[in-house]
């Protein structure tokens, strides 16, 4: 997928609440911190519509407490991420959600041209470090620790069409530990997602995310940009 270079992603400045569809395929932790965070007032949002991959996963459960629309698109009743894809579009469309957020979606999933810089990712790790098709979880963190890297972290990014591989938006590092074990690395990568993947969206909302090239700018809020001729 080819981003436009230059674009400034919407939604635009003004938009009170942003309505978001969250994709995931287990646990549902990340999950979980939006519905905490929009609770109690830290994420400036709503959640549209759950779609799970999966009928089974515990994520469902999480969804369905809080009292949101959850749909199951489960992988295995399509034959290709094309139609897999399409049928989680129409649900998307359907809620009018603004951004899809992929939290622990584990399918690959194809954005159709409408959707292009609207669909979120968040990778435990330091892309491109340890990113890519069968990393995911635990894996990602046993990776890290079995090469011995110092710092990891969590990788925010827009989604194109390929595993963790579109524009980073956000990159926070933590310290690797002698005794750390995969378990423990990934609980602290999880408490900096729980204050990355807000921060994106709310950048994203604020109109102060554009892409140029493989880059994407954090533009200044609104009342600090200097007028244009």
């Amino acid at each position: 997928m080819a981003f436009g270079a230059g674009a400034c992603l919407r939604p635009a400045w003004g938009l009170d609440v942003i309505r978001l569809a969250v994709l995931i395929s287990g646990g549902g932790t990340t999950l979980q911190n939006f519905i905490d965070r929009i609770r109690d007032g830290r994420l400036r949002a709503e959640i549209a519509v759950v779609i799970s991959s999966r009928r089974d996963c515990a994520g469902n459960e999480r969804a369905r407490r809080a009292g949101l629309r959850l749909e199951i698109v489960d992988y295995r009743a399509y034959p290709d991420p094309e139609s897999m894809s399409e049928q989680v579009f129409r649900h998307v469309r359907a809620v009018g959600a603004d951004l899809v957020t992929l939290a622990g979606f584990l399918r690959l999933l194809r954005i159709p041209p409408d959707f292009e810089g609207r669909v979120m990712n968040i990778h435990p790790a330091l892309i491109p470090a340890f990113c890519g098709k069968g990393y995911y979880g635990l894996r990602v963190h046993r990776a890290a620790l079995e090469r011995g890297v110092k710092v990891s972290g969590c990788t925010v990014h827009f989604v194109d069409n390929e595993y963790d591989h579109g524009p980073i938006i956000i990159q926070r590092c933590v310290p690797v530990l002698e005794d750390d074990t995969p378990e423990t690395l990934a609980a602290r990568v999880f408490e900096q997602e729980c204050e990355a993947y807000p921060e994106a969206i709310e950048l994203f909302a604020q109109g102060r995310l554009k892409i140029e090239g493989r880059r994407v700018r954090i533009l200044p809020p609104h009342n600090d940009r200097q007028p244009t001729a």
